[in-house]
């Protein structure tokens, strides 16, 4: 059922759909597969007529296949119109807006709330860039990652290739094949990889694939699939990290908290703690000691009264200076960190967030 209004919301995102969304007693079922095929033409137009646009066709190139290829060559992006700075529209009774604003997607969300799975979310490409980097050349997908928040909150987005929606889909595939067998995914083409036609369809097959893989709860929380949404986010970020460039590295941070708190992943105790690590860090490269002691304390509530993990005496150290330095309250983490000491757990003085930050590998 979930699936079905998710397939009724894209065809009101087209300007097609009907005048109210409602629910059914049918059970969960994904949309045509013909949907996702590359070369169905038939009723192409209505299904490119959200927010992506293109203003030209770029070079074709005869033989080039999308998967072995990379500096923006930039096919337009989204038309001014996206969900942020369209006006709401007062249309009459049966008929939508071609977008959903962002103040409609949380009516849409609070309407639905019975129906809809509580960490379902809605996924829109806003751009797609061809990407040349000689002999290299591949398009980039922009996809804003939209769920259940506050109305004026911007969406976590992400960009990836087609061959990384190509190996998300061979991986699962192989761990999930009868969950797998129900859902599309655009083929490989030989030809006409960049033009406009062929781009925009893809946008809106990745669109549903990603919709679909939501869908499942078995497919929803498979490994492959949050490192998909967070690992390259992840991997960014702590390079610009480490190479001092805070202003960009926090955009990033940002970025993938966000992700991780709609995919339903802060629990885990590993990214997100390494995340706030990474936020903590650049705040404090930024002198925001506020925003920084904020993001030790979010994460010493994750940590709770587990066994010692490796980032507890950073993030206690961390906060005890943090607090000294605005005048705050820091002897319940002076007492936590000095018993940690006392009992061998960690060295005197333990490593700084940002050295552990700059040793950690991400997989």
């Amino acid at each position: 059922m979930a699936s079905r209004l998710l397939h009724r919301l894209r065809h009101a995102l087209a300007g097609d759909g009907p005048g109210e969304v409602a629910a059914g007693p049918e059970a969960e079922q994904f949309p045509e597969s013909s949907e996702l095929e590359d070369d169905d033409a038939e009723g192409l137009s209505s299904r490119l007529s959200g927010t992506l646009s293109f203003t030209s066709a770029e070079d074709e190139d005869e033989e080039d296949e999308e998967d072995d290829e990379e500096a923006p060559d930039s096919l337009p992006a989204a038309d001014g119109a996206s969900g942020e700075d369209a006006e709401q529209s007062s249309a009459p009774d049966g008929q939508r807006s071609s977008q959903l604003l962002p103040r409609q997607l949380q009516d849409f969300w609070k309407k639905s709330r019975n129906t809809l799975v509580p960490q379902r979310l809605l996924f829109e490409v806003t751009s797609a860039n061809v990407v040349k980097d000689p002999p290299s050349k591949y398009v980039l997908y922009t996809i804003a990652v939209m769920g259940p928040g506050p109305p004026d909150r911007q969406p976590a987005k992400i960009s990836r290739r087609y061959s990384d929606f190509e190996r998300l889909h061979r991986n699962l595939q192989r761990q999930f094949r009868g969950p797998m067998a129900a859902i599309s995914f655009p083929r490989k083409r030989l030809r006409r990889n960049f033009t406009a036609e062929t781009i925009a369809r893809r946008s809106r097959a990745f669109e549903q694939f990603l919709s679909h893989l939501q869908a499942v709860p078995e497919l929803r929380h498979a490994p492959d699939l949050q490192d998909f949404f967070v690992l390259p986010e992840l991997r960014h970020a702590q390079s610009l990290t480490c190479t001092g460039l805070y202003r960009e590295a926090l955009a990033l941070w940002a970025n993938a908290w966000q992700l991780q708190a709609q995919l339903g992943t802060l629990s885990g105790p590993d990214r997100p703690l390494l995340t706030l690590a990474g936020l903590a860090v650049c705040h404090q490269e930024l002198e925001d000691p506020g925003e920084a002691r904020a993001c030790c304390e979010r994460a010493l509530q994750l940590l709770g009264d587990k066994s010692p993990h490796p980032l507890l005496a950073p993030f206690l150290e961390a906060h005890v200076r943090l607090s000294w330095r605005l005048g705050l309250d820091k002897r319940q983490s002076e007492a936590q960190l000095q018993a940690l000491q006392e009992a061998g757990l960690t060295p005197t003085p333990p490593p700084s967030l940002k050295e552990l930050l700059i040793k950690e590998e991400l997989e």
